[in-house]
Order: C-alpha cells, then structure tokens, then sequence
C-alpha cells in the first residue's frame, strides 16, 4: 500500500509507509540472560515505536563477523565476537519516525558506565561490551543489518 494513510500491518499510525525509518535492534546475550527482554521491547513500544519483524536466535561466528565487519581491525573484536555468539538474542526490525536517532537516544551511550539512567544502557548494562542492546547507528547500516537478519 504505498503513500496510504495507515500502514499495511493494521498499526493504525497515521503515517505513510514511506515516512517510517526502520533500525534493526538486538537484545543481546546479557539483556535475555538477565530477564530484561520484555521490558526492553515494551521501552520500544511505549516510545511509539511498531515492531515489524522479531525472533529469537543464536548468532553464529559466521553471521557475526558480518554484522561487525566494520571493527575487524579493532582490539575489542574477538571478545566482542565470543559474547555475542554466548546465548541467545532477539533480534528486531522498529519503525517509526526519526527511528535511528530516537532509539539510540532510548540506549543511551554505548559505553553503559557513561548511560544515564532511564536510557536502556543506564539501566541494565554493565561495560561498553556487556551493554545488552545494538541499534544501527545510520539508515545504511540499518539497511545492511536487516537484510543479514531477515533475509
């Protein structure tokens, strides 16, 4: 349904499907172990945000290397490649307006020690490792993780 008024999921926002940017999230290995999922996804949701597309799933060494291709060169690679592929993640696709900035405002920083609290990060991470969320961090990555994530 391209340029109506509500999308096709029956999500009942008032925006055109071509104003909605999307960002792929992951609830990383330490967000499931600590029980913490649901009220990350209802953080997301309460912020307005629809959810298109989750699942569940182990991140292989393979899948993983992809996904963080950008840092092979950086120190924190292989531990962050070793963490990643530990448990299992849930792994989303939101949309709404402005979404890469609002999510990863919703984060906080990176770095889960320098997170205010309120922001997901702040709340429930532990390092800059053990932060417990990825968000993209621009449409282009968006773009690339979710076709690696949902095909």
């Amino acid at each position: 349904m391209n340029g109506c008024e509500k999308c096709d999921r029956g999500c009942g926002l008032n925006l055109a499907v071509k104003d909605l940017e999307k960002s792929l999230i992951i609830i990383k290995p330490d967000g499931v172990q600590k029980k913490v999922a649901g009220k990350i996804i209802s953080r997301f949701e309460d912020a307005g945000f629809v959810i298109e597309q989750m699942k569940m799933m182990h991140i292989d060494e393979a899948m993983a290397t992809r996904h963080y291709k950008d840092h092979t060169d950086k120190a924190f690679f292989k531990p962050l490649l070793k963490y990643i592929c530990s448990g299992p993640v849930i792994v989303m696709v939101v949309a709404g307006k402005g979404a890469i900035k609002k999510s990863r405002d919703l984060m906080g920083p990176t770095d889960s020690k320098k997170a205010p609290s309120g922001t997901i990060r702040g709340d429930f991470g532990v390092d800059t490792t053990i932060n417990v969320i990825h968000g993209s961090d621009c449409t282009e990555s968006a773009d690339r993780e979710i076709k690696l994530f949902f095909g």
